[in-house]
């Protein structure tokens, strides 16, 4: 390229979903909802957790994080997919394409770690119920939370250094809704093949690692499970894992469809794969785990009756004040 007058690109131009049409307005207001309702419900897991002492323990203190995840992800997609498809299309600047693909796949690793986490709690509380209060204690418990969330970041910025070392002297259009890895290499004039190998590379400590060590945690727990005589048994033990492993299931299925299978997919099949993947993921997480979660619906339960009885003190207290206001004025009449 030396010798050649080179454009580099400032801007990104994002086209979202072009077919809407007629429908964009009902889409937009779909997807605000859902986005509202996410943010909503993950906020909602965190001040259970924090607020009931029946909820302090390693289990619900990893899930708080994975709602700390879904809501990085959904604040860090929705509002810019919002913005695209109510205009048809967005133009942002390529610093901030970059920061997008940061904190997306900052959130994606970290649920990734969090989800191996989550499995190792499991294996240690079906496989090792003696030991289980002794290994994971609150201590190790913040140890892991934090290896998982610095690993993320590390490992990401290390990408998205590399990304920022190539030439981007366009096209500048990108036809996703937000700036995704493979799209935003497209848009390089480098050799994108250096990147691509690094990226495998590091994806085997956050992804390919995680992954393995999930599979043979479950079957461990499958054994220990079928080890059980009693049906009830097997079904409680079975039920403090089950909704775990139904988030593992969407949550590696879905990533397995985008990045792995062939990219001579259909282009609104992936984007119709990444909208879940991206909007409707972090609203199940919390929908999973709190209508399978007796736990969570009790101390949802003990917060509206706490709320009712606040606002029924409040009222009584206002009522008593006005009628004592209105004896002292009586009295003062007469």
């Amino acid at each position: 390229m030396e010798g050649k007058n080179v454009t580099f690109i400032s801007d990104v131009i994002l086209l979202g979903f072009q077919d809407l049409q007629n429908f964009k307005f009902l889409f937009f207001s779909i997807c605000l909802v859902i986005y509202l309702a996410t943010v909503s419900g993950n906020l909602l897991i965190i001040t259970l957790v924090a607020s009931s002492k029946n909820l302090h323990s390693p289990m619900y203190f990893f899930l708080t994080q994975l709602s700390l995840s879904d809501l990085l992800l959904s604040t860090d997609i929705t509002p810019q997919m919002l913005s695209v498809v109510l205009n048809g299309l967005s133009t942002i600047p390529f610093t901030s394409c970059i920061s997008q693909f940061y904190f997306f796949a900052v959130s994606e690793c970290s649920e990734c770690l969090l989800l191996t986490v989550m499995s190792y709690d499991r294996f240690s509380a079906i496989c090792n119920p003696l030991y289980y209060n002794s290994v994971m204690n609150s201590t190790f418990c913040v140890k892991l939370v934090v290896i998982s969330w610095l690993l993320s970041f590390l490992v990401i910025l290390i990408d998205t250094m590399t990304i920022g070392f190539l030439h981007f002297c366009g096209p500048n259009v990108i036809d996703h809704f937000f700036c995704d890895y493979p799209p935003i290499l497209e848009l390089s004039c480098s050799d994108v093949s250096l990147v691509q190998m690094e990226v495998l590379f590091l994806s085997f400590p956050v992804l390919v690692l995680p992954f393995g060590i999930i599979m043979v945690s479950y079957v461990y727990i499958i054994k220990e499970i079928l080890k059980i005589r009693s049906i009830i048994g097997r079904h409680k033990a079975f039920s403090t894992c089950s909704s775990h492993l139904i988030t593992v299931s969407l949550f590696y299925s879905t990533l397995f469809c985008i990045y792995v299978l062939p990219s001579g997919q259909l282009l609104t099949t992936s984007k119709n794969l990444s909208l879940f993947y991206t909007i409707g993921t972090p609203l199940i997480n919390p929908i999973i785990y709190s209508l399978r979660n007796k736990d969570i619906k009790e101390a949802f339960r003990k917060i509206i009756k706490n709320c009712k009885l606040f606002f029924f003190i409040n009222i009584c207290n206002k009522c008593n004040l006005k009628s004592l206001m209105f004896s002292k004025r009586s009295k003062t009449i007469t």
